[in-house]
């Protein structure tokens, strides 16, 4: 996209976001060297996995994947959506809206993963059920089979900024929704109300069809609902929030 908001200087939370982000990614593949994996502590795990601990629904939003694209994808989409917004809202609303459509991105995607787990074990009769649990969080599972599909609930973690991001990107669009945005792929102009909407669809499609399993499709949607909500909320009570 090359949308140029009218800003030359980047704002302080926005550059911090970035310079925080990139700081965790930088230090999971120092200590991966040393034999330390980070996302066994701030990635986001199921509740009913052995690694699970409160703090990741925090955490998992400054992780990253090794893959460079992931975080510079996630940074890029920051500076420049996440620089207007700021520059409009100023950085304490900016860093709140920042963080909450970041927990609430995990929120939905724990509750989906919930429900997926639910429909699992109803599959598996009672005295299957513990063996497949025990091998699972082992780390192991019978390919083929219902465990493999436990041991990815329970032993995958969720990690990256993509949820915040998908709530910027929505925020962006609710407050701007006539800007003009040049897309890449295909390079043709398109307002940021249609690009939003067409992304949110785009995301639903995938979550439910289950394309691209390995991306937290309702973890964006997440981050996209609970920006919905809080710009929704602000504007009701402008003057109070001020």
């Amino acid at each position: 996209m090359n949308y140029r908001p009218a800003f030359n200087s980047i704002p302080v939370v926005v550059k911090n976001l970035i310079i925080v982000n990139v700081l965790f990614y930088l230090a999971t593949l120092m200590l991966n060297k040393a034999g330390i994996d980070l996302y066994d502590y701030l990635g986001l795990y199921f509740p009913l996995s052995e690694k699970f601990r409160l703090h990741q629904f925090f955490t998992y939003m400054f992780m990253h994947s090794m893959s460079p694209s992931h975080i510079f994808f996630n940074m890029f989409a920051l500076y420049m959506f996440g620089r207007v917004l700021e520059s409009v809202w100023g950085p304490k609303r900016f860093l709140l809206f920042y963080l909450v459509t970041g927990v609430g991105a995990a929120l939905i995607q724990t509750i989906v993963t919930s429900v997926e787990y639910q429909m699992l074990i109803s599959k598996i009769s009672p005295d299957q059920l513990e063996y497949y649990k025990e091998i699972a969080l082992e780390g192991k599972f019978i390919p083929g089979t219902l465990s493999e599909k436990m041991a990815m609930i329970l032993n995958t973690p969720t990690v990256g900024a993509s949820g915040a991001v998908f709530g910027i990107l929505l925020g962006f669009g609710m407050l701007f929704p006539n800007t003009q945005l040049m897309l890449l792929f295909p390079p043709i102009p398109i307002k940021a109300k249609y690009f939003v909407a067409g992304y949110g669809l785009l995301e639903l499609f995938f979550g439910v069809s289950g394309i691209q399993g390995s991306v937290a499709h309702f973890a964006h949607l997440g981050g996209m609902l609970f920006g919905y909500f809080m710009i929704k909320y602000w504007n009701k009570t402008l003057n109070r929030f001020y």
